[in-house]
């Protein structure tokens, strides 16, 4: 555990000076919000409070995720933008068949750093804001790793990463951890999503976990595998001397055709300091010619492993950081060498842990046990 917390020493965490709403789109309305999602992707003006001397079109926002599962398209984007596009009026219940804006304001923290896999480095900075009881998603994308929080919140933010050690560096305009130190109870890479307000948050990270998973129970929420999606993440080229037009207008092709055909899964991260971040179903690939349009590997696929949170309160949204703590951190009192590698990706009502198709096997029995030990 000493060396996972030194490992954080180069760990950033940047907060997007903006205000953001989450937007929530049934699937069968996708359809009807399609014009709405391409102006969003590609807006023909900087919007207000986006990157105005960005030389692509994939940095004009300080930041925009755009998701679609097997259950919803979820969107994360700025709050104005929310309000023109998608409703009028911001609302705060699941009883509408429409898209749904939540009232609730977001902002966003970049988190940045060596030392780490992507999945043990936000869920070891994280696990503090869960065990303070707020409220989280995260988005993992090909360059960094995104914590959301309400921005009632973010004052707790500042104070549970402080009493980690982080402060603010002028210079670097983000919280860094000059010398990491070790928490007894928050040394875990273990961390929790939404609890209902009136729940006392967890003590400790076991007491976080069992919380999860009991929820997940108690609602009737199973992981499920779906054998025929294939995942892989990949990015557009920088906008530099490797890249050129004809690459930018291929992508915009490319993405264009995903969105035209209501993708089977599909996540878009757009950001204003780096390249658009995908996670696209592999069938999606044909759309990107030439092949070097996009970076990454090819082969490596990403299998996911799916949660349905529509049964749960609007306030229970973000289990999958228990799940995925459990995965990333293994038995709670266990070496972290029985840690599973993952991604994983919060939506409004999703979440989605994605493993190696070499791990999927361990990661079921992980969840499989931890549903056995609730039973008892």
């Amino acid at each position: 555990m000493e060396q996972q917390s030194s490992n954080l020493m180069s760990a950033q965490i940047h907060f997007v000076n903006a205000r953001f709403s989450l937007v929530h789109i049934p699937l069968h309305r996708y359809k009807a919000y399609l014009q709405p999602i391409l102006r969003l992707v590609f807006p023909v003006d900087p919007p207000n409070g986006g990157a105005q001397h960005g030389f692509s079109w994939a940095n004009r926002y300080p930041f925009l995720n755009i998701s679609i599962t097997p259950t919803e398209c979820s969107i994360v984007c700025l709050k104005s933008l929310a309000e023109e596009l998608f409703n009028t009026t911001a609302i705060s219940t699941t009883n509408s068949n429409d898209a749904i804006i939540f009232s609730e304001d977001l902002v966003v923290m970049s988190v940045e750093g060596e030392g780490l896999e992507a999945g043990k480095r936000v869920l070891e900075l994280t696990s503090p804001l869960a065990l303070a009881g707020i409220s989280i998603f995260f988005i993992t994308t090909y360059f960094s790793d995104y914590i959301i929080v309400p921005a009632r919140s973010k004052g707790q933010v500042v104070r549970a990463l402080e009493d980690r050690g982080f402060r603010f560096e002028e210079s670097a305009e983000a919280y860094v951890n000059p010398a990491a130190r070790r928490d007894r109870n928050r040394s875990s890479t273990s961390s929790f999503g939404h609890l209902s307000p009136s729940t006392p948050p967890p003590t400790t990270v076991d007491e976080l976990q069992s919380r999860t998973f009991a929820l997940l129970e108690r609602h009737g929420i199973l992981p499920r595998v779906d054998d025929d999606v294939r995942l892989l993440q990949c990015a557009g080229r920088r906008n530099d001397s490797d890249s050129s037009p004809t690459d930018e207008m291929a992508l915009q092709v490319g993405l264009t055709k995903c969105l035209l055909y209501q993708p089977r899964f599909l996540s878009l991260t757009l950001t204003e300091n780096e390249a658009a971040s995908l996670l696209l179903d592999r069938q999606l690939i044909s759309n990107f010619e030439p092949n070097n349009v996009l970076l990454g590997n090819k082969e490596d696929f990403l299998i996911p492993i799916m949660l349905d949170l529509q049964p749960l309160p609007l306030e229970a949204t973000g289990i999958v950081c228990g799940v995925a703590g459990k995965l990333a951190g293994g038995p709670a009192d266990g070496p972290l060498s029985n840690a599973i590698e993952m991604l994983y990706l919060s939506t409004a009502r999703t979440g989605t842990v994605m493993v190696e198709e070499k791990d999927l096997g361990h990661a079921m029995e992980v969840l499989r046990a931890e549903k056995k030990i609730g039973e008892k």
